[in-house]
């Protein structure tokens, strides 16, 4: 199916599956064909029966499709999932197959590290360049006295500096680099030495360019390649394709690289719970393989390794970073919509909202927790 499908705004037939959708968002504020800007649009007669039997993967993909509007998806998502629709949203096959997959195999190991850089951060660095602001942080923004989205990600990068005590000369590991936006920041304004490590063939050479007139080393590799011995180490935006099966070798391969006295900083979003599961059209088309950690994993996975020196969550911020990069998708779209398709666009335009939603609802949270080999002395993080 393609965009071509919509046959726009109907009166739809008195169907099965259409009762059935209005009594699951019966409650949730949200009309089908109303006229407030998160109500949903039906365009196509099939648009019921094919959510009903897909799940979340039919209603993303019936979107990309054409097969249904709304002013503000973002709106649309918070609703339902404070309605509680976020537990039905999946198929039962669809949470028994990611589960049998999971279990069975390492969707993480290292011979698929570089899937979703292929898949995602690879797609194209234009369209990157005007999605997110000049920082190219693509991680949530700290919105703390601060009102729009550059400052927001400087006072990021900067919180995540303090929190890890930078001084000059430092050694310091970047495990997920993205486009070198925490490596060019530290580099630039705390006089550290950077290694940055990414699985995206484009983040690494972008992240030169912006790196190289600074002691930045970017290298395009795996965490579980890495060795050598580092005073503090940074991964921001990456722990969320760790795999919970790799979790423990994540913090084992973080103990062994840091310093005596050194300070790890780790920055992901989070799960309210621990399954194992993973939203099908998230998976499919945004960030295959990924899945979120819950406080339990990280705890678990931590526990005998390494010391919890500070938690954090500023989960909403990630909210106000989504509606800003949403905000540029739309803006500055024109600039390369002849290089991508409305198919593309229409994608970016619900992941951006359906996410945004999500961390409106507190269906998700954004963590940033600091860890040491047990150093003597307090520690005092700043906020």
């Amino acid at each position: 199916m393609t965009s071509d499908t919509r046959i726009g705004p109907i009166a739809f037939p008195d169907t099965r599956a259409r009762r059935v959708v209005e009594q699951l968002i019966e409650g949730s504020g949200v009309t089908l064909n109303g006229s407030a800007s998160h109500d949903l649009q039906i365009n196509h007669p099939d648009f019921f029966s094919r959510v009903l039997h897909q799940g979340t993967l039919g209603l993303g993909e019936a979107y990309m499709d054409g097969w249904w509007d709304c002013d503000r998806i973002d709106e649309l998502a918070h609703r339902l999932l404070r309605h509680g629709l976020g537990e039905h949203a999946q198929t039962p096959s669809e949470r028994l197959m990611y589960r049998l997959q999971s279990g069975f195999f390492n969707l993480q190991s290292k011979a698929r590290a570089y899937i979703v850089g292929e898949a995602h951060y690879d797609l194209g660095n234009d369209l990157f360049e005007r999605m997110l602001d000049s920082t190219l942080c693509y991680s949530c923004g700290y919105w703390k006295n601060v009102d729009n989205l550059h400052d927001a990600q400087v006072a990021k990068l900067d919180l995540a500096a303090r929190k890890l005590e930078l001084a000059p000369g430092m050694k310091v590991l970047d495990i997920g680099c993205g486009w070198g936006s925490f490596a060019e920041h530290a580099a630039r304004h705390y006089g550290v030495e950077v290694t940055g490590i990414t699985i995206s063939r484009e983040q690494a050479d972008l992240a030169r360019e912006r790196c190289r007139d600074l002691p930045v080393e970017i290298l395009l590799q795996d965490y579980r390649e890495l060795d050598g011995r580092y005073d503090r180490i940074v991964s921001i935006g990456m722990f969320e394709h760790v795999g919970h099966r790799n979790y423990r070798t994540y913090f084992e391969t973080a103990k062994s690289l840091l310093a005596p006295d050194g300070l790890f900083l780790l920055h992901t979003i989070g799960s309210n719970n621990s399954d194992i599961s993973a939203d099908p059209w998230i998976n499919k088309y945004i960030f295959p393989n990924g899945v979120l950690p819950s406080a339990m994993h990280i705890a678990k996975a931590a526990e005998g390794l390494l010391l919890m020196e500070d938690w954090q969550n500023f989960g909403a911020d990630y909210d106000r970073t989504l509606m800003a990069w949403l905000h540029n998708v739309d803006r500055y779209w024109v600039d390369i919509a002849d290089r991508y398709s409305e198919r593309t666009r229409r994608m970016f335009r619900y992941y951006l909202s359906v996410c945004a939603g999500a961390f409106r609802a507190r269906d998700l949270q954004l963590w940033q927790m600091v860890y040491s080999q047990g150093r003597a002395g307090r520690y005092d993080a700043p906020r």
